[in-house]
Parts: structure tokens; C-alpha cells; sequence
């Protein structure tokens, strides 16, 4: 029988992770209850057969897709079987640019920079319809770090969100398949975390690290996107 799993593709920052975990722990803690989500990291072996894979959320990273990743073409291999199966799958910042760019996008650094803290992104009429997006609000506030961006949707991909700083905040590719810039299982005192270990790199490109802090809130809205997403494919 098929399994729901958990492509382990980074790590939060390191003191973030002692306090509070890790992005599988966050997407699990999403879940309904009983829910059994596995974990493959394709850095540690084999990523497990398809075949026997119902549903793959993909996390955030802070590796960049155009680093001579050793197991980057065997994820986007093993990402693109998953579509030529219409597996559900579900991109996460990292993993948003790991799907697009196995469909067949292009993924670029962000020329406005990076984008971190608590912004709002613009739905579009296709989200009104769409299973994870009806009936959330618009603008959505939702929570990102990034610095690389899907630049070029995939063939084929329905644009669901998206603001000045990065049009394709969010897409979707058939029934089953969606990726967002953003990071649904976070909460604002994990973005306040990445603020402070990246004080010093954000101040030197001109971000005010303290006004971002204090402009957090959570967003329940983009949460339910992720709860929305294993709750519909049985996860």
C-alpha cells in the first residue's frame, strides 16, 4: 500500500532547530491525528519507489538549486515520476522551486533580493476554486525566507498567487500538485528565529532585521493550505 512522506531536502537554522524542531516536526504536527508521514532524505540513501508513494510534501532548504547538489537530479527524477503517477505533492519554498523546475520551470535568484518576514501575497480567480486556496483571505499574509525564486512557471502550471516581489508565490500543476513560495507550517517565533541568526547577513543587504521582527504575526491562513493538503490526500 502507497504512504504519505516527507522529502527531508534542508534544515531550519541551527537555533531554531535546538528550540523547536525541524520542518518534518512542523508538518507533522499539521497532520491529522494518527497520521503516519515517513521521512526520506536523499542526502542520507535511496529515495523510496514511487510506486509506493501516495503523497510527498517537499521541504524548504537553505541549498540553492543552481549548487552542484549531489542528489539533485534524483530528486527532480524522482519528483517528476511522482507527477507522471498524479501523486499529491505539496513544495515548500525549496521544494515549491524543486517541483517547478522537474516540470519544466526555471529557477533563478530573486532580483528584488530576498523576501523574509511577514508579507502579503495576492490571490488569483483560480484560487477561488482551487481545493487548498477557497475561501482564504485576500491578500494572504503568509510567512517566507527566500532568495531564489521559481523566475518561469512550467508548462501547463495555473498561477494561484503572487505580489511585487515574486509573481509565482504560489501554482498549481494538474489536481494534485501544488507549490508554494511560502512556508505554511511555520509560525511567527520561528521566522523571529531566522531574524536573529541572520541578523548580520540581512542588515549587510539592507534589511532592517528588528522592524521585520516586529511586524510578525502568524498566519493561520497559509497553515491551512498545508492542513488542507494532508488532510485531502490522506496523509
Amino acid at each position: 500500500m502507497s504512504g504519505a512522506w516527507i522529502l527531508k531536502l534542508g534544515e531550519t537554522v541551527p537555533g531554531v532547530r535546538r528550540r523547536r524542531g525541524d520542518f518534518e516536526d512542523w508538518i507533522r504536527a499539521a497532520a491529522p491525528p494518527d497520521t503516519d508521514l515517513q521521512i526520506a532524505d536523499p542526502r542520507l540513501g535511496p529515495l523510496p519507489d514511487p510506486i509506493e508513494v501516495r503523497a510527498a510534501v517537499l521541504t524548504g532548504s537553505a541549498a540553492m538549486l543552481d549548487e552542484p547538489l549531489p542528489w539533485r537530479e534524483a530528486v527532480l527524477d524522482w519528483v517528476r515520476a511522482l507527477l507522471d503517477r498524479e501523486s499529491w505533492i505539496l513544495g515548500i519554498c525549496f521544494g515549491h522551486q524543486v517541483l517547478g523546475l522537474a516540470a519544466g520551470g526555471h529557477v533563478g535568484w530573486n532580483p528584488k533580493g530576498r523576501e523574509i518576514g511577514r508579507v502579503l501575497v495576492g490571490l488569483r480567480s483560480e484560487a477561488r476554486e482551487d481545493l487548498l486556496f477557497r475561501g482564504l483571505p485576500d491578500p494572504l499574509p503568509v510567512l517566507e525566507t527566500h532568495s531564489q525564486s521559481l523566475r518561469v512557471l512550467p508548462p501547463g502550471a495555473r498561477l494561484l498567487a503572487g505580489n511585487d516581489h515574486d509573481p509565482h508565490q504560489a501554482f498549481r500543476l494538474g489536481e494534485r500538485a501544488w507549490g508554494v513560495q511560502f512556508h505554511p507550517e511555520f509560525d511567527a517565533d520561528v521566522v523571529r528565529g531566522y531574524l536573529a541568526e541572520r541578523g548580520d547577513e540581512l542588515r549587510a543587504e539592507g534589511l532592517d532585521p528588528a522592524a521585520l521582527a516586529a511586524g510578525l504575526r502568524d498566519t493561520p491562513g497559509a497553515r491551512r493550505i498545508l492542513e488542507r493538503f494532508l488532510r485531502a490526500s490522506g496523509s
